[in-house]
């Protein structure tokens, strides 16, 4: 089973490719795909698991608005995410996905990792249309 440190070894390597991360509490990290992304990745070292999470935005507080934005959160669920999936936690819409650090690699952690990326950022605009004036 992976360690912390391996995580850890995993986000140095993803450092490489232009991320950042910094360890919020032991075992649990931020990552910015860029230093010019809004985007962050919670990675939270939990064995057996290692959890990838972004918080993606507040659910609207119409309920029409909000049914039609969660049926369409379960169709993506079915159609564009391989691992991952969106979820709802209190009144946020997250991204999450879990990955078994008794088989995982670097490999593995970097494709799970780029698919929450990718299908985020090709769902952004449509979800983003759900999203409340402040």
């Amino acid at each position: 089973m992976l360690t912390k440190d391996d995580i850890e070894s995993f986000l140095v390597r993803l450092a490489a490719t232009g991320a950042t991360y910094s360890e919020v509490e032991p075992g649990f990290w931020i990552v910015r795909p860029s230093a010019e992304s809004d985007l962050s990745i919670a990675v939270n070292y939990s064995p057996p698991v290692v959890l990838l999470r972004i918080d993606v935005m507040t659910l609207p507080s119409d309920g029409n608005r909000s049914a039609t934005l969660t049926r369409r959160l379960l169709e993506l669920n079915a159609t564009d995410l391989l691992h991952g999936s969106y979820g709802i936690q209190d009144e946020h819409i997250v991204l999450t996905e879990a990955l078994e650090l008794s088989a995982l690699d670097y490999e593995e952690f970097l494709a799970s990792y780029e698919s929450m990326t990718l299908a985020l950022a090709s769902h952004l605009r449509e979800l983003g249309s759900f999203r409340e004036a402040r």
